[in-house]
């Protein structure tokens, strides 16, 4: 499959989708958009992807939106068109967000250099985000443009390292370090620059071969989680338990622990 803006391979159980606009730090575009909407449907589309690694080329993973010249805005708008701002994050930005957030398969992802506003949110759809030791993550929204965080920033931002860091993150948009980034439990791990790569490339290859009819549930009940009161989420685990007892996974699980092996799931 052939993207202007990104780069895009299957490696056995693993797909790899690398943001390839280096010359603007991978700025959203409106090809960069249309081209990650694409990817996303691809992946739904192959039932053989049972795992991605979304990563970026060159110096920074994405330096958010580029509202200027990215051809983001309506032509008939301008960059203060309130109206032209609304309806590209309606149309464009925030499906494209969706469409990663709520893909069925594991998505690791890998940042290195700088993950500035919206391309914080890009990466933050991913379920284990890993980023170099030298990268760093800000909301430059206030700061910069007068703006509030979006692509669902103050969605991501309080449920991960709580309200008030939120809100000095998107206050203040000062850098927030890979290190400090992982001690507040905004990503999963911070690890040194020339290891991130084959970090990402084993993570995302250890969960392809993993229940990834389990993962696909694992999400859908995390991310639902918040809106729901306790029994009815206890409800919700038992219906999907349910549903995955009757899984072949399961049964290999139960042969595999009763013949002291390692499982070898098919997410069947």
């Amino acid at each position: 499959m052939q993207f202007e803006t990104l780069l895009f391979e299957r490696r056995e159980a693993v797909a790899r989708v690398v943001l390839n606009r280096p010359d603007k730090i991978n700025a959203f575009n409106r090809p960069l958009v249309d081209d990650l909407l694409a990817a996303a449907a691809a992946i739904r589309a192959d039932t053989g992807i049972r795992a991605v690694l979304l990563g970026a080329e060159g110096r920074g993973f994405c330096a958010g939106a580029d509202v200027v010249q990215g051809g983001l805005l309506d032509e008939s708008a301008s960059v203060g068109a309130g109206a032209g701002v609304g309806a590209a994050l309606r149309t464009r930005l925030n499906p494209m967000i969706e469409a990663w957030y709520h893909l069925p398969v594991p998505v690791v992802v890998a940042v290195q250099g700088v993950a500035a506003g919206a391309g914080v949110s890009l990466a933050l759809t991913g379920d284990i985000v890993l980023a170099g030791r030298s990268a760093t993550f800000m909301q430059l929204f206030a700061a910069k443009l007068g703006l509030i965080p979006d692509l669902g920033g103050t969605y991501f931002l309080p449920r991960l390292v709580g309200t008030a860091r939120a809100k000095g993150l998107a206050l203040l948009g000062d850098a927030l370090s890979a290190a400090d980034a992982a001690a507040w439990g905004l990503i999963w791990a911070c690890v040194e620059d020339a290891q991130l790569q084959d970090t990402a490339v084993a993570m995302a290859q250890r969960l392809a071969a993993g229940p990834t009819l389990a993962y696909a549930q694992i999400k859908r009940m995390f991310n639902e989680a918040p809106a729901a009161s306790l029994t009815e989420q206890l409800e919700r685990e038992a219906q999907v338990q349910a549903r995955l007892g009757d899984s072949g996974d399961f049964a290999e699980g139960v042969r595999a622990f009763r013949d002291k092996r390692a499982p070898r799931f098919s997410g069947r």
